[in-house]
């Protein structure tokens, strides 16, 4: 399968640099062609100017600004999504990738009379985050998860059908000890073994 694994994080010595590699490597090692996107090294613009917003419902003028990106996406059979959760979703920079490049008429179409969006991105078969929190697991409950919602609620709606979905977070993040990362890191290695 070929994946496109978007990678959220400023700093190269992270944690969340260490799941990246770590996920890089176990996909690899299971024959899945991986294309990694480092948003922060590829200097990606999150936010949308004026100009692009105003042709925002325009077929081809839409595309324009992320064509680089968008190509990417429609390249791929699976998705996946390596950042910190930072105030109970997507950094900043990932969150202005998912609204600048899942754009109308490339991966939804617009709604029309009383129809809903349709999905167009039928080409991703598999969609999967992993992330880390500073939170315990029961207050992300009650926060809602919204990060979690954001990718495999919300992007599911646009993916193929039958699109299967993974989340793998380390919560308490700021105070687990190096045991618990390490044991994390196992669980990615053999979780992404098995896609």
């Amino acid at each position: 399968m070929k994946i496109l694994l978007v990678y959220c994080h400023p700093n190269p010595a992270s944690f969340t640099a260490s799941v990246k590699d770590t996920a890089l490597s176990a996909l690899q090692a299971s024959g899945h062609e991986v294309d990694v996107l480092d948003l922060y090294a590829e200097g990606f613009e999150p936010v949308m100017s004026r100009e692009e917003r105003l042709g925002y419902h325009t077929p081809g003028e839409n595309r324009a600004p992320v064509a680089s990106h968008l190509d990417r996406v429609k390249a791929a059979e699976g998705l996946l999504f390596v950042y910190p959760t930072w105030w109970y979703a997507q950094p900043a920079m990932l969150k202005g990738w998912l609204e600048r490049v899942l754009i109308p008429h490339e991966t939804f179409t617009m709604p029309e009379g009383n129809q809903p969006i349709r999905g167009l991105m039928t080409n991703i078969r598999f969609l999967g985050a992993l992330t880390s929190l500073g939170s315990p697991k029961w207050w992300w409950w009650i926060m809602g998860r919204p990060g979690q919602r954001i990718l495999l609620t919300g992007i599911r709606a646009l993916c193929a059908p039958r699109c299967r979905t993974f989340w793998l977070a380390l919560h308490r993040i700021d105070v687990v000890g190096e045991e618990a990362r390490k044991a994390h890191l196992a669980k990615v290695r053999g979780a992404l073994g098995q896609i």
